[in-house]
């Protein structure tokens, strides 16, 4: 009887020692998911504002740099034509996020996030750029005034 009651309590507590890990493999699992959907509502947000940013800086400076405002430059128009498309690829990313994610394999969400990440590097330098052209035309118009205002 010793005998059973010692190989029961040993299968008995072989299977809880079962349990006890596939419930931690799950529960990282699920938390591996959670990080990753999160990293990827943040960096379409973050992505988002750097598009947003990138058409307010270009519409700024197309405003200083044309006679008249209202009336766009085609370079302009380029360039506003090239930030919505990247914002509706963004919308769809984020729609992909919503309606895949939850099924999407842990390889997919990763890619994705890769994906906005490479874009985002790609992006810095131009937002770079044109900080440091708005900044050079805002300085060239201050010149401008103060050498119009002394004469």
């Amino acid at each position: 009887m010793n005998f059973y009651l010692t190989l029961g309590t040993a299968v008995l507590l072989a299977l809880l020692v079962a349990i006890v890990i596939t419930a931690l493999l799950l529960r990282r699992r699920q938390f591996r998911r959670g990080n990753s959907l999160n990293t990827l509502l943040d960096l379409a947000d973050r992505l988002e504002a750097d598009l947003k940013t990138c058409r307010s800086g270009l519409q700024q400076a197309h405003a200083v740099m044309s006679l008249n405002p209202d009336l766009p430059a085609a370079s302009e128009q380029d360039a506003q034509h090239a930030i919505d498309a990247g914002l509706r690829a963004l919308l769809q990313q984020r729609l992909w996020i919503r309606d895949r994610s939850p099924r999407a394999s842990q390889h997919e969400l990763d890619e994705a996030a890769t994906s906005m990440r490479s874009t985002r590097d790609r992006l810095k330098p131009l937002l770079q750029a044109l900080t440091q052209a708005q900044s050079d035309l805002n300085s060239a118009m201050r010149e401008h005034i103060r050498r119009e205002s002394d004469t």
